[in-house]
């Protein structure tokens, strides 16, 4: 480890992070089990790391540019609001079955006894969820508009709204059962099934 950049360092730190996240029952996350599991001294990670939120923070930003770049790929990529949705909806699910120890981190349940600020940036990102679903179902909204020569209702902005409400439930709610199930029950499966049945 120290003969690796500083950049490859931190990664390395961030993947030792996220792999003890995946075993919940495991040992506590601490500083000196994490510096124990890379074999260098907690001296080292601070070098790197100014705290242990501040590591979190890492996974966040990961988290953070990695599911808004899928996003930003599927609004470019597919034109129909519906589909648009649908695909999001599906990488939410698919990006935890892949990243299980980040799905900790997606729920909250890693950042219990943290500093606060980390969960209010996870709800941030949530919010940022939501309006991109609602940018989708506008979308499909105007397509179906544009289909039909008619004119926008006068509730559908409470209804696109509470629609992208629902979906963001669905998938913590997907994330939240994965993960109380030991990673055992993946939100991939089936995933395609109540996305449809969802977006009916």
């Amino acid at each position: 480890m120290p003969t690796q950049p500083s950049g490859q360092r931190k990664l390395q730190i961030l993947q030792a992070l996220a792999a003890m996240l995946e075993h919940p029952k495991g040992e506590k996350i601490t500083t000196a089990a994490l510096a124990r599991r890379l074999e260098v001294s907690e001296a080292a990670l601070y070098r790197h790391f100014a705290s242990k939120a501040q590591m979190f923070e890492g996974l966040i930003e990961f988290i953070e540019s990695s599911v808004f770049g899928l996003i930003n790929q599927i609004t470019e990529r597919q034109q129909d609001g519906l589909a648009q949705a649908c695909d999001i909806l599906a990488m939410l699910l698919h990006f935890a079955a892949n990243n299980p120890g980040m799905t900790r981190v997606l729920i909250g349940d890693a950042l219990v006894g943290e500093d606060e600020r980390l969960q209010q940036r996870m709800n941030g990102f949530y919010d940022r969820v939501e309006l991109a679903l609602k940018g989708a179902l506008r979308q499909a909204a105007a397509d179906v508009a544009a289909a039909t020569a008619s004119s926008p209702g006068g509730d559908q902005d409470r209804d696109i709204a509470a629609r992208a409400s629902l979906m963001v439930a669905f998938v913590l709610g997907c994330w939240h059962r994965y993960a109380k199930s030991g990673f055992v029950l993946s939100p991939a499966q089936d995933a395609n099934t109540q996305i449809a049945l969802l977006l009916r």
